[in-house]
């Protein structure tokens, strides 16, 4: 089933990078190359289109949900060389290693706490590149497996060192395979923001930790972007605030509109950018409830998006659905803090 190319870092920031890269006294070649490599996989992905339609409508075969990791060897090219397979032991490459317990922790999460198998829910086959690229400030979804860049370690480092980034780009499978929310505008926003939703909670889940305010625990990004730079790249305790790139804003009262051209340069009006809206409201339903995210809010929000969500939704309406769930599933006191999170972002009055 054929989705958008879901890129990691937004494709304004690199942009940005790349035409500032001197004021910023660093080199504008890895960002340059970013740029170019990154549209490259953008015009892949939509020449493959008609395939795809013949493939979204063919029922799925069952799978292993196992995982098959792949080093490109520095090549503009994936599955250059397999090396490593599902139970196959460690090798000699971190980042081999840290892609294929990423895909691994994301993967059970979604099995053991919702009883999904694997992010098709059909035991698909979780498809992991390293070392893509020459210095590569990226990782990506492209609708049928995971890329990782090593980074350029002046603003970003190897992307594998992150599992929110995992789980974030593979959280884009699930909507792909679900909900299917359009790549625009609010549809587009909410689209990212389940995946850094459900980034957080494969990170919490992995550790263990309870939701409470510790921003470290909201932080998206906060090993892949070189401290020198800031926190993380986004923030779902305080968006707009993760380091000096990050717009994101926090509640509807600034919203920002942008021209829904297609366009990434545009965020394809603003999908990486107004997602802080409803992260900031996830966060505050998630600190409200307390105790282990993934089991109360975590669950609300994702059969919002597995059973209740469409291409064309917005965000009164995952408004609406979530507090739906939470009451059917919940009671009272869930929906209370639902529907309080929602209106402290102003998308509910």
């Amino acid at each position: 089933m054929a989705g958008p190319v879901c890129f990691y870092v937004p494709a304004h920031i690199i942009d940005h990078i790349a035409k500032n890269a001197r004021q910023l006294g660093i080199d504008p070649e890895p960002a340059q190359r970013t740029a170019i490599a990154s549209q490259a996989a953008r015009q892949t992905r939509r020449a493959a289109a008609p395939a795809n339609l013949t493939a979204a409508l063919t029922p799925p075969r069952p799978g292993k949900g196992d995982r098959q990791i792949f080093d490109d060897g520095h090549q503009w090219n994936t599955g250059v060389t397999l090396v490593r397979g599902e139970g196959d032991a460690a090798v000699g490459q971190a980042n081999a290693n840290a892609a294929y317990d990423g895909l691994g922790a994301t993967r059970d999460f979604y099995r053991d706490v919702f009883g999904r198998d694997s992010i098709d829910n059909a035991g698909l086959t979780l498809l992991g590149n390293v070392n893509f690229g020459v210095q590569y400030d990226n990782a990506f979804w492209d609708g049928t497996q995971m890329v990782f860049g090593n980074g350029d370690d002046v603003i970003f480092t190897d992307f594998t060192k992150d599992v929110d980034v995992c789980a974030h780009e593979l959280t884009h499978g699930v909507t792909q395979y679900t909900a299917g929310l359009e790549y625009s505008k609010q549809s587009g926003a909410l689209n990212e923001s389940f995946s850094d939703v459900f980034g957080v909670l494969v990170k919490q889940f992995a550790g263990r930790q309870e939701a409470d305010e510790d921003e470290r625990k909201w932080l998206i990004g906060a090993g892949s972007l070189m401290p020198k730079w800031g926190r993380a790249l986004r923030s779902m305790k305080a968006p707009g605030t993760a380091w000096e790139g990050d717009q994101q804003p926090a509640t509807m009262d600034d919203y920002v509109e942008l021209p829904d051209d297609n366009d990434p340069r545009n965020d394809n009006g603003g999908v990486h950018i107004n997602s802080g809206i409803p992260n900031h409201a996830f966060y505050l339903a998630a600190t409200a409830l307390g105790g282990y995210a993934w089991e109360t809010a975590g669950r609300v929000w994702y059969v919002t998006l597995t059973e209740l969500l469409g291409p064309e939704s917005q965000f009164t309406d995952a408004a609406q659905a979530t507090v739906e769930v939470a009451r059917e599933l919940f009671g009272d006191e869930v929906e209370r803090a639902v529907t309080d999170a929602w209106s402290r972002v102003g998308v509910l009055s």
